[in-house]
């Protein structure tokens, strides 16, 4: 994953990496989602936000691709799926 630009034209931070954490920013600097960042990577476990701070996606990445447990949930904090994915594709059921 190529990171590029790392600011918003309001100066705010688009990411920060700190210890091969990831951590990427709303332009209000808002967190917006954040998780391991290894060897050019997204890595582990990875945590998504909404602009309002409120919890979206929790999933897992290998090699950059979707792999393992992915859950998003809705603006009511119910689960609206539940997925496996495997290399990026996702797992049938």
């Amino acid at each position: 994953m190529e990171l590029g630009k790392d600011t918003y034209v309001n100066g705010q931070k688009i990411y920060e990496l700190k210890d091969n954490q990831l951590t990427f920013y709303y332009k209000d600097s808002k967190l917006k989602a954040q998780g391991p960042f290894e060897n050019g990577m997204l890595q582990g476990k990875w945590t998504f936000y909404r602009a309002t701070g409120q919890l979206w996606e929790i999933g897992h990445f290998k090699n950059d691709l979707k792999d393992g447990s992915w859950i998003r949930y809705d603006r009511n904090d119910t689960i609206e799926y539940n997925e496996t994915f495997q290399n990026g594709k996702i797992c049938k059921k």
